[in-house]
């Protein structure tokens, strides 16, 4: 990705603010020590007509996949952490509509390799919490306090 052109980065940034999304979900895992995976996601969307976008996007940075849905719609997406960081450091300058999620990605993606105790991990989700003042997300149902719940009834955390 260091060899994008600053029109490249920008033109993908520019993408990303239009038709994209960042955000971080929580999904039931219960082979996780607290029972919760943490996935952190950038992702970009076009009609299946329009997908030779997504391609050249992806052709440029290297990283992530390509899906299609059943709706017609076509993603690229980013879930590696290492290349959403990677990902970030080089579009994040010319971010506008997406700077805040942005940075919140990176302070959770920072958060995340610290975690050392069932606090630590809520704390985490409380952070992972913001992106629902940032996004426009509706179908958000776990919640730190559905973690928090989970971590007191497996004794994880003490009430």
């Amino acid at each position: 990705m260091n060899k994008l052109s600053s029109i490249q980065r920008a033109y993908i940034a520019g993408f990303l603010d239009a038709d994209g999304s960042i955000y971080v979900k929580l999904t039931k895992n219960i082979t996780y020590k607290y029972q919760y995976q943490v996935a952190p996601y950038i992702v970009f969307y076009q009609s299946q007509q329009s997908k030779k976008s997504l391609q050249e996007i992806q052709k440029m940075t290297g990283v992530g996949y390509i899906r299609k849905r059943n709706d017609g719609i076509e993603e690229y997406i980013i879930g590696d952490i290492n290349s959403i960081r990677e990902f970030l450091r080089v579009v994040s300058k010319f971010l506008i509509y997406k700077e805040n999620q942005a940075k919140l990605m990176l302070e959770i993606l920072n958060l995340k390799e610290k975690v050392k105790s069932s606090l630590d991990f809520l704390a985490l989700c409380r952070l992972i919490d913001q992106f629902q003042q940032l996004n426009y997300s509706k179908k958000r149902i776990i919640l730190a306090e559905t973690v928090e719940i989970t971590l007191k009834e497996k004794g994880f955390l003490t009430p």
